[in-house]
């Protein structure tokens, strides 16, 4: 399976869609790790350190998409296509995210897409989600949101189109 493999700098990984209510069922106990609760947590923004290929894959987003750049982590440099109304993330193989790495849950979050606003909701994850450092369960993500997920420290951008639109409902 290609899903194991290191992605290319600039390499933009789609999910495969696999995730939602199929397969919900868990066989054996979950191994995920506990982060001790001072073991870097802290929240320092990376800012705005994006290099060409990153601000030209996020000029390239149509209306309706977002991007998520893993900024630190095991596979620091991935970038993933938020463009499906339902992304799951997680360590099960199936997951629209695949995240393998012990501090993240099977089934950690999932990130849900309405009209062209994005959501992140933790799925009960033993670790925690969080965004802009703070721990959440259910959060909004704003264009430059810092998701962490287990090790993971992931960048959040919408496409361009959207930010010229107004905000409303």
């Amino acid at each position: 399976m290609e899903d194991n493999r290191r992605p290319e700098p600039d390499e933009i990984r789609r999910g495969s869609g696999l995730g939602g209510a199929a397969g919900h069922s868990e066989r054996g106990t979950d191994t995920t790790q506990t982060f001790g609760h001072d073991s870097d947590l802290s929240f320092v923004p990376f800012g705005s350190d994006l290099n060409t290929a990153e601000l030209e894959a996020i000029e390239a987003l149509p209306s309706g998409a977002a991007l998520l750049l893993v900024r630190s982590g095991p596979t620091a440099g991935a970038r993933y296509l938020l463009d499906t109304d339902v992304t799951t993330v997680g360590r099960h193989p199936e997951a629209d995210i695949f995240f393998d790495d012990v501090t993240v849950s099977r089934r950690h979050a999932e990130i849900t897409r309405s009209g062209a606003a994005f959501e992140l909701v933790d799925q009960r994850s033993l670790n925690g989600t969080y965004v802009d450092g703070e721990r959440v369960d259910r959060a909004p993500l704003n264009n430059g949101s810092e998701l962490r997920i287990g090790k993971f420290r992931l960048n959040f951008f919408v496409s361009p189109a959207d930010l010229a639109q107004p905000a409303g409902g």
